[in-house]
């Protein structure tokens, strides 16, 4: 009977810090917290990743699905929630790491079409999308959930291809991967989708340039150049102050990409980029004279001193995992790796998908 009258919100999440965040009801912490303009760490937005993990210190909360997906037995005795995963069901507070010096434009969702469409290999697609409103500035390494109106409804997650322009944003691109058995992927390589609406909504994430001037090295397959390709066209327009390598993992050279744009890039770097393309199906009698293997082979010879880099991984999750093994097992500290792991529905639980 009494549950009758329980207060149904909004709540009150308090951090650390003396920050608070208002959280309507049904809505969850971490929706709540990116529309407040709080770097919450996160990445997938659907309960596969655990970036957006927190201790809840204090309060009641509601699961929407079962954290024992991804946090351990330990972690969830020591109070530890997935924030994308949680309703409130009354005050409450938590400890989450929150990067110090940032601060998210919250995401906003608006209509576009499709303007330009490119293919650059067999299975990735270029889209130019013009929207409708402008959306904030994003971070060069960010994303943006894309939409169908009245054919996809379920929202796919992309990241942005190119560093923001300075002010609000009124045109994006994205390189899309076809992904077997993706309802959006294979509707965007099917044929040329320029004049198709979309609906658009961000930006999303926390992978994005750290300022430092220790040199880089950034590492990525497939799709992944998206990311990275932005982060490199953000450290050219500070100036290119650090050393930066780019490990690019590919099957065959007709699966290398971006080529132009990154020897561009090399243009205006002179000494301070290097860029190594390697392939691991590439046929033993080919013409090719350049690296052959796995991208992850060649990360601690990338630079003199790898124990003394910044990292920045994208990709498929298993590239992205090697990846941080190799560069920990050089020294490479965990808070200097940043990573963005591309997930498709076999990655999620449940078959929530994030870029099929």
């Amino acid at each position: 009977m009494f549950g009758l009258f329980a207060r149904k919100g909004p709540f009150t999440a308090s951090l650390a810090g003396g920050q608070r965040i208002t959280v309507k009801a049904g809505e969850n912490l971490l929706k709540a917290a990116l529309e407040a303009g709080i770097a919450w760490p996160h990445n997938c937005r659907v309960g596969s990743c655990g970036e957006c993990r927190t201790r809840l210190v204090d309060g009641k909360i509601k699961e929407l699905n079962d954290f024992s997906y991804v946090l351990s037995k330990e972690e969830m005795d020591a109070g530890m929630i997935l924030a994308c995963q949680t309703c409130l069901r009354s005050d409450i507070e938590v400890e989450v790491a929150i990067e110090s010096g940032v601060t998210l434009n919250p995401p906003k969702s608006v209509p576009g079409v499709i303007e330009a469409y490119r293919r650059l290999t067999h299975d990735i697609v270029e889209i130019g999308i013009r929207l409708e409103e402008a959306i904030p500035g994003y971070l060069a390494g960010q994303y943006a959930q894309l939409c169908i109106p009245n054919f996809i409804d379920q929202p796919r997650s992309y990241s942005f291809a190119s560093a923001p322009e300075e002010g609000d944003i009124e045109r994006i691109n994205f390189y899309i991967r076809l992904v077997p058995g993706g309802r959006m992927t294979s509707w965007l390589h099917e044929t040329d989708r320029s004049g198709s609406r979309v609906d658009v909504c961000g930006p999303y994430g926390n992978f994005w340039l750290r300022e430092s001037l220790k040199p880089a090295v950034f590492v990525c397959g497939g799709s992944g150049m998206a990311p990275i390709k932005a982060l490199l066209e953000q450290v050219t327009a500070n100036g290119f102050k650090r050393d930066v390598s780019l490990i690019f993992g590919a099957r065959t050279q007709n699966d290398l990409y971006c080529v132009d744009e990154l020897k561009q890039i090399a243009t205006q770097a002179g000494d301070r980029f290097k860029y190594l393309p390697v392939l691991s199906e590439e046929p033993a009698d080919s013409d090719w004279t350049g690296l052959r293997g796995m991208c992850t082979e060649f990360i601690a010879g990338s630079v003199a001193d790898i124990a003394a880099c910044d990292a920045y991984l994208c990709g498929p999750p298993g590239m992205v995992d090697a990846a941080i093994e190799v560069l920990q097992s050089n020294g490479v500290d965990s808070e200097n790796i940043y990573y963005d792991k591309f997930l498709d529905a076999s990655h999620m639980p449940g078959g929530r998908a994030a870029s099929a």
